[in-house]
């Protein structure tokens, strides 16, 4: 009986010890860390600001047309020419949203010459320089593309010489007329501080009316009336 009691002590004791060491070795479950998503959007490209001043440097092509008028005769000569075309320009946006609004001076010399003849009438015209003063209106994208349209006045500065076949009579004048300016173009940031464009431009200039001898003295005028058209490509920096 003796025998029987120290045995079950001794059953209850190791039970015990047993449990003890496993409850001591018991640790909290490790749940595995959160993985990284295997894709992620990436950040949204800011829109470019276009407010501030800027300066730059064009250069491209023009392509003239003028008409000559005697009103002696009734007569015309027209003719057209084409050339290179540039210089620089100055100006100012601000941005408001997508909306830029600004205004723009250039100022670009010309290689523009033409010459015709009609009848007894011989007449070339070169135009040296050109220069515009125009309100710019645009809509920046958020791929940091300006579209903008363009609306303004220019002024050309035109040399004429008119020749009569008959007589040998020969007239000389040179003006500085005015006109209205109308053009599109898109501009794209290149850098912070850079940006390129590409512009199309249409300047249709007043009569210029000179007295003219190759007819009649005191009786004759001619009425020169012209129009360019101008594409260039522009590099600005905007401070």
């Amino acid at each position: 009986m003796k025998w029987l009691w120290l045995t079950g002590v001794t059953t209850i004791s190791l039970i015990g010890t047993t449990l003890s060491g496993q409850a001591a070795d018991t640790t909290p479950m490790a749940y595995p860390p959160a993985t990284t998503p295997i894709y992620a959007y990436p950040p949204p490209i800011p829109i470019y600001n276009w407010t501030g001043f800027y300066v730059g440097a064009n250069l491209g092509g023009a392509w003239a047309w003028g008409t000559l008028s005697d009103s002696f005769t009734g007569g015309s000569v027209t003719a057209s020419s084409s050339g290179v075309i540039g210089g620089g320009q100055l100006g100012y946006n601000f941005q408001n949203g997508n909306f830029v609004f600004g205004a723009e001076w250039v100022l670009d010399g010309t290689s523009l010459d033409a010459s015709g003849s009609a009848g007894p009438l011989s007449a070339t015209a070169k135009t040296s320089w050109v220069t515009t003063l125009a309100a710019r209106f645009g809509w920046a994208a958020s791929n940091n593309w300006l579209w903008y349209g363009k609306a303004g006045g220019g002024w050309a500065h035109n040399e004429a010489t008119v020749t009569n076949f008959f007589n040998g009579t020969q007239v000389t004048g040179s003006n500085t007329n005015s006109g209205w300016l109308l053009g599109v173009g898109i501009e794209y940031e290149l850098t912070q501080n850079w940006t390129g464009k590409l512009e199309y431009d249409h300047l249709g200039l007043d009569t210029w009316t000179l007295n003219s001898t190759v007819f009649a003295p005191n009786a004759d005028q001619l009425s020169i009336a012209r129009k360019i058209d101008m594409l260039t490509a522009g590099l600005n920096y905007k401070f």
